[in-house]
């Protein structure tokens, strides 16, 4: 079966449409979010309906549950909180007890899916070294594990030791776990504005990581628009 793996949207539907319309080329047939649907975008209620739209399931990102009154908002910087605080007068009130019930994490055919870290999912957590990737190992079950929170694109693979790479082709038979960060559809934060597209593909073994140019003004537009923090129309274009 083929799995469309979203990360972080950020309630930027342009990104999460083009990053659909390339899924469904591609042959994805079940959609799996790591989480942060909403969170500094303009279109919080559209995304969400969408992915329902898809059938998606999802687990529980910082953002997400921020927006139910589940996470300290103390937690989020002031450009997180106005907008956590925005998202919250403009989006309908059963979506976000939605968003409020998500699981930490879930398990999928051979593969588990969590915002953040398997060792301590709840405190949001980033995984940015091999020591990091270790304490998740750890705690891993399945062969794969995908992740999402930092908005970078990165590979972790535990043999003797772990090691990691940016591989956009990465084979499951590689390793005894691999450990996929998705990176974001809707923020990346790799310096490269262009919406990330990852799919999983269980029969053959093989991850693909893609990027996608979509039309990232119309989404900067909209922010400023919305009265949300300039900077978080700027920082898309500039992929920061």
């Amino acid at each position: 079966m083929k799995y469309g793996i979203l990360g972080d949207i950020h309630a930027n539907l342009e990104a999460l449409q083009v990053v659909f319309d390339e899924m469904e080329k591609q042959g994805v047939q079940k959609y799996i979010s790591v989480g942060d649907v909403i969170g500094y975008g303009a279109n919080p209620q559209e995304c969400v309906e969408l992915l329902k739209k898809k059938n998606t399931s999802i687990v529980a990102g910082n953002h997400d549950l921020a927006i139910a009154g589940r996470l300290d908002l103390a937690y989020f910087n002031t450009y997180a909180k106005a907008a956590c605080l925005w998202t919250r007068q403009n989006m309908d009130k059963k979506l976000v007890e939605e968003l409020g019930r998500l699981p930490m994490k879930i398990t999928v055919d051979d593969f588990t899916v969590v915002h953040a870290t398997l060792y301590n999912p709840e405190q949001f957590d980033y995984i940015q070294t091999s020591y990091d990737a270790h304490l998740s190992f750890l705690c891993q079950a399945t062969k794969l594990c995908f992740i999402g929170h930092s908005h970078i694109p990165i590979v972790f693979y535990k043999n003797k030791t772990v090691t990691s790479d940016f591989s956009t082709k990465i084979e499951r038979i590689r390793a005894e776990k691999i450990l996929v960060n998705v990176g974001a559809i809707g923020q990346p934060r790799d310096e490269n504005p262009d919406a990330v597209c990852t799919v999983y593909d269980s029969d053959t073994g093989l991850i693909t990581i893609k990027r996608l140019k979509y039309q990232v003004e119309i989404t900067c537009q909209k922010i400023i628009k919305a009265g949300l923090p300039s900077v978080l129309s700027e920082r898309l274009k500039y992929g920061r």
